[in-house]
């Protein structure tokens, strides 16, 4: 688990220590969990319904590598590692400065919750904290297009 508080309502938040900084966001999303990770597992799709990337190249498998680009540093493209695939529960990805959480979660009113965390730090971290912009704008934007895009599809079923 980690140390960032998680709440339901869409908003982001973050830790920062010296060392690290955690991002995270939660929101309740009415589809299917089926529906939620089909859109998170679709690299090339990403783009069409996520207004924070850009672009994706590579397949979203475990052990594969993906190259992304985010209108956070439009100029980089960042090469992470998929690490860890729970289907229609649990995605993690990332690079030697950290990883990328998302988790889908049945609920009891027949909906998600969706969770998105990314940890990032290290040793070095203090020297280069302050050039990593903020996340928690781009964390709320990716959740309500992903909550959008989900109950978009969900309807149409």
């Amino acid at each position: 688990m980690t140390t960032a508080s998680f709440t339901q309502n869409g908003k982001a938040s973050t830790v920062k220590t010296t060392f690290s900084r955690e991002t995270s966001v939660t929101i309740e999303i009415e589809a299917d969990p089926a529906i939620v990770w089909a859109l998170l597992t679709k690299a090339s799709d990403y783009p069409r319904w996520n207004s924070t990337v850009t672009a994706i190249e590579g397949t979203i498998a475990p052990g594969e590598k993906i190259k992304l680009k985010s209108t956070l540093d439009a100029k980089r493209t960042f090469t992470l590692q998929v690490k860890e695939v729970e289907v229609e529960k649990k995605l993690v990805w990332g690079d030697g400065q950290g990883n990328r959480t998302y988790t889908i979660k049945k609920n009891d009113r027949g909906s998600v919750v969706f969770s998105m965390s990314e940890k990032i730090g290290g040793f070095m971290f203090p020297l280069y904290a302050n050039m990593i912009p903020p996340f928690d704008q781009s964390f709320e934007q990716f959740a309500r297009d992903l909550k959008k895009e989900s109950e978009t599809i969900m309807r149409t079923k």
